[in-house]
């Protein structure tokens, strides 16, 4: 049986909301009366998250799950679970309810009207904190500053994507993985749906300010050299500058035959260089670092187990 829509569904430490989020996801997907499947992916869990998934594949032919033998990050999870679809259409959520399972009729009617890409668009969360607020409309400022592609702020990883527009995503096997630059990336026609995020529904956000901090430097070092010209900026701006100084040493030494001093602003300058050179090494070390994570061409994953597919 050709399945009409793929559900992908990455968790990570969810057993608490499982239940009601497979509820709530399968009553909408029941009343489409299109064949479908839901797909989880169990990104490592620590509880009994994939215990609640195999759960509901017993309970219903139509989940799937995933359980990686270790944890890989969302944006992998993600990944495999679109690697795994078998869908028209493929949708990508998250488990925690914040992502609303019924928004999705509306998604699929903007794919029915002629769009390959369904993005949705955040306009406000519950509970989320004002630092988190601004240090997303920085990050989503930086990063479109220099990059190929515009990356829609505020855009989240809950997205209808075509069976042509998957299949070009599934293509891409970069090892650090920003699946919203990525969709953007491969083009194809795509629309925003704006939806209200609500609280959580239980637990807590698996995502700490350096886990964030990581995924903004990994989405700009993925779609700009903004950090590498930027260096490269202020290295010029910085020698201009110690050449017009050096210039007046001079011309107060040789011309005026005033004796310079001033030790502590040599020892400043100094210090001053020193900084730049170890920023300017660390911003090229974050890119040499993705080359050696890439050539070393190890797989995104590796799934330990499975439920709900048949042999």
């Amino acid at each position: 049986m050709n399945i009409t829509y793929s559900i992908v569904v990455p968790v990570f430490n969810e057993a608490s909301v499982m239940d009601e989020l497979c509820k709530r996801l399968l009553k909408v997907m029941d009343n489409l009366k299109e064949p479908f499947e839901v797909v989880f992916v169990d990104d490592g869990s620590s509880d009994d998250t994939f215990r609640k998934a195999a759960e509901w594949v017993g309970k219903r032919k139509e989940v799937k799950a995933l359980r990686f033998s270790r944890n890989f990050g969302h944006q992998i999870a993600i990944t495999a679970g679109m690697d795994s679809a078998a869908g028209e259409a493929v949708i990508v959520m998250d488990g925690d309810l914040q992502h609303p399972p019924e928004l999705i009729p509306e998604m699929i009617a903007a794919w029915k009207s002629g769009y390959n890409v369904v993005n949705t668009i955040r306009q406000e969360t519950e509970g989320i904190p004002l630092k988190k607020k601004l240090f997303s409309k920085a990050f989503y400022k930086v990063i479109n500053l220099d990059s190929e592609v515009v990356i829609q702020p505020d855009a989240a990883d809950f997205r209808l994507m075509d069976r042509a527009s998957c299949d070009a995503f599934k293509a891409l096997r970069e090892q650090d993985r920003f699946v919203r630059g990525l969709t953007s990336w491969i083009g194809f026609k795509q629309t925003n749906i704006p939806y209200r995020a609500d609280a959580r529904h239980s637990g807590q956000s698996k995502y700490s300010f350096s886990k964030m901090l990581k995924f903004a430097i990994n989405g700009i070092t993925s779609f700009t050299t903004l950090p590498l010209k930027a260096v490269g900026f202020f290295g010029l701006a910085v020698a201009g500058v110690s050449f017009v100084y050096a210039a007046y040493a001079l011309y107060v030494r040789l011309v005026l035959n005033i004796a310079v001093e001033g030790w502590t602003s040599l020892l400043v300058g100094v210090l001053f260089l020193g900084g730049v050179q170890l920023i300017s090494i660390g911003v090229l070390g974050a890119y040499i670092a993705r080359i050696f994570r890439q050539v070393k061409n190890r797989p995104l994953y590796i799934i330990q187990e499975r439920a709900g597919w048949k042999e």
